[in-house]
């Protein structure tokens, strides 16, 4: 496998570009992707997990595609790239641009990326990004992106109350104040003390990370009335097996206990924040888990 090689593609600047499709979603995708599952066109095919990458709106965004040459001859060509912002009914071009010169040998899979430029949007936002050898279409690969003021929405959730953050890697606090959220660095003073109606305590990056009889700590502040969050250093490799997150009531809030990985990448992972904001709401607001539902009615 080769390794990933970035290339930079201005591609929301494009100038004289802009067309609009009045087809269902599903005609689009039809149009777009065929009706293969993979994207194979000619001697090159897309090979996706089938779910969307996620990126915060704005430049250089990486995007990552795997393509894989299923013939028997060299592969050479330049290929291309669309991008499209796609809604319910509709599909809006918003520019194309050459990517980069492409070789591939028989049966060989490459994985490579492209750095994009992503309009600013208010919301979640689809978009498709297509990849063309000369006309035709090699595959599509889905794209989600997000405003980059999500964290945000942590005001609406606390009010005129203050966060507590325990960040001794400082990887939480940059973000809540580019996003304009008060807290208090809980680094500074003593966990028990704090009297906010939410706290974070992490990421850490390993149990030395942790304060001294933390477990007894975040009850005492959860007794105190202080929903908690914490967020848990990566487990070491002889550690038993534990859920990715779960929450240990105490009194009418909660202590929920996270996995590293669930919000890993919090400044480039939109999922990583929107997880953590279900995570805040879980601790302000405990619900008893269920099974999950199924759709499986006619």
């Amino acid at each position: 496998m080769i390794l990933a090689e970035k290339t930079t593609a201005d591609i929301s600047r494009q100038p004289g570009r802009t067309w609009r499709m009045s087809l269902t979603l599903e005609l689009i995708f039809f149009a777009l992707a065929g009706a293969a599952p993979t994207g194979a066109y000619g001697q090159l095919e897309l090979i996706t997990n089938g779910e969307a990458q996620g990126v915060f709106a704005g430049d250089a965004r990486s995007i990552s595609v795997t393509l894989r040459n299923p013939g028997g001859q060299d592969f050479a060509g330049k290929i291309r790239v669309q991008l499209l912002q796609a809604s319910s009914a509709t599909v809006v071009q918003r520019g194309e641009i050459p990517w980069k010169q492409l070789r591939v040998l028989p049966g060989q899979t490459v994985l490579e990326s492209a750095q994009l430029d992503f309009p600013t949007v208010k919301a979640e936002t689809r978009f498709l990004v297509r990849w063309l050898d000369n006309t035709n279409v090699i595959g599509k690969t889905e794209v989600l992106a997000y405003p980059t003021n999500l964290l945000a929405e942590l005001k609406r959730l606390l009010g005129e109350d203050t966060l507590g953050v325990l960040d001794p890697n400082n990887e939480l606090k940059p973000l809540l104040q580019q996003n304009g959220v008060a807290f208090v660095d809980l680094g500074q003073g003593s966990l028990e003390d704090f009297s906010g109606r939410l706290a974070v305590l992490g990421p850490f990056r390993s149990r030395a990370q942790l304060p001294e009889d933390a477990a007894k700590r975040s009850k005492a502040m959860a007794k105190n009335g202080v929903a908690v969050v914490w967020l848990q250093p990566p487990p070491s490799p002889r550690e038993p097996l534990r859920p990715s997150y779960y929450s240990v009531a105490v009194g009418t809030n909660a202590i929920v206990v996270v996995q590293s990985g669930v919000v890993a990448g919090l400044a480039e992972n939109p999922q990583a924040q929107q997880r953590l904001l279900q995570l805040c709401r879980q601790a302000l607001h405990p619900e008893a888990a269920a099974l999950p539902e199924t759709n499986n009615q006619p």
